[in-house]
């Protein structure tokens, strides 16, 4: 199968990723919406922005620490929220990944939908951390998770607003799978082709939405509660709201174009997050690089500028910054990393982008983020 040391970079990981999951749970990381264009030019159209590089320049020692929504990192790079982790490593997960992010001196944001509860994660981990959140119709949800998320220690909140209904993500509708995973003829197969994965998940507890466990749901299971929760009539409103009643630094995910990313300032965002959800929502929607300029010169430096979508390589991480991003944010690398390897993976992930970002941007001629400008791109 390999070992993580034969892993030298995201790809590999992924592969490792492949070869230990069940197809269906390996899917839900690695497939997109409908035709999967958009997933397809995430990571595609970095390639095609070049990079200029200088010579003749003093790298002697390279920088990499920013800040982001005040919030000190070791590197421009954000462990966004994902969804379930313990469904990638049943024994690890959240955990896992938190520990890994900790390690790293990075952001580690936990999805409201996390498979750990908020008070254990921050049990794990005295490092920055963010929860992400989304508008409910039963407001009170809401202000009981921030206020949760506040007394243990969470510095910022993460809207996501790409989600007012689920995107086709049609290699789960083939897989028959859902979270958590139904007992189906496909769904067992599948696990029972994974052996080391099996015996993970009947040594660990069920996987849920553990923040919401105690809920009354009226009889429907937990997350069928929380998806009939979606509120369809959400608008820039709910987020000024959403602001205020956390108080705190707060950012709004999922934004795409430029007349959005200003009206993520005058809801009081302090971050404006660049996102098409990994190409799960909408395809077709714009790789988040091509989206990048446009919405910088409408933000005009008044609020961080964070990036996700199809970052695999230091060049991409210099590419959005030196473009105008604060940072970028990544999902499926540590995804690939927590499946393949538990901890030890996303530590592994972590490191190599951590890793090439310092030789790229000694190669890039640059010692410092904020050497980074525009010029160094010649955009396509």
């Amino acid at each position: 199968m390999g070992s993580l040391s034969s892993a030298h970079n995201i790809s590999d990981l992924r592969e490792l990723a492949r070869k230990r999951l069940p197809r269906m749970v390996f899917d839900y990381i690695d497939g997109g919406a409908d035709d999967e264009v958009t997933l397809r030019d995430n990571p595609g159209r970095f390639a095609d922005y070049k990079l200029n590089f200088k010579t003749l320049v003093d790298i002697s020692e390279i920088d990499m620490r920013t800040s982001v929504m005040g919030a000190e990192s070791t590197a421009p790079i954000v462990v966004t929220p994902t969804a379930a982790q313990r469904l990638f490593h049943p024994k690890g997960g959240e955990s896992a990944v938190a520990r890994a992010a900790k390690k790293a001196g990075l952001i580690y944001c936990l999805s409201t939908l996390g498979s750990t509860t908020i008070e254990r994660v921050a049990e794990l981990t005295d490092g920055p951390k963010w929860f992400q959140v989304y508008v409910w119709k039963d407001r009170a949800i809401v202000e009981k998770a921030l206020e949760r998320a506040r007394t243990a220690g969470f510095t910022g909140v993460i809207l996501t607003v790409d989600v007012p209904v689920a995107g086709n993500r049609e290699r789960d509708h083939v897989n028959a799978f859902t979270i958590p995973p139904k007992i189906n003829a496909r769904t067992v197969s599948q696990v029972l082709a994974r052996p080391g994965y099996l015996m993970d998940m009947l040594g660990s507890p069920e996987i849920a939405a553990a923040n919401w466990a105690d809920m009354d749901t009226g009889g429907m299971g937990i997350i069928e509660f929380l998806n009939s929760q979606f509120d369809r009539t959400v608008t820039w409103e709910h987020a000024r709201w959403m602001k205020e009643v956390w108080g705190g630094p707060f950012a709004i995910k999922g934004i795409c174009r430029a007349d959005d990313a200003r009206r993520c300032l005058d809801a009081g965002a302090d971050a404006v997050w660049i996102s098409n959800h990994g190409g799960r929502q909408l395809d077709t929607s714009p790789a988040t690089i091509d989206t990048l300029p446009d919405i910088v010169a409408a933000v005009r430096g008044q609020a961080d500028i964070i990036l996700d979508g199809g970052v695999r390589r230091g060049t991409d991480i210099i590419k959005a910054i030196a473009l105008g991003a604060t940072a970028v944010a990544v999902g499926r690398p540590y995804l690939y990393g927590l499946g393949a390897a538990g901890e030890a993976g996303v530590s592994r992930a972590l490191e190599l982008l951590m890793t090439s970002l310092e030789r790229d941007m000694a190669l890039t001629g640059v010692a410092k983020l904020s050497d980074l400008t525009p010029d160094f791109v010649r955009r396509p």
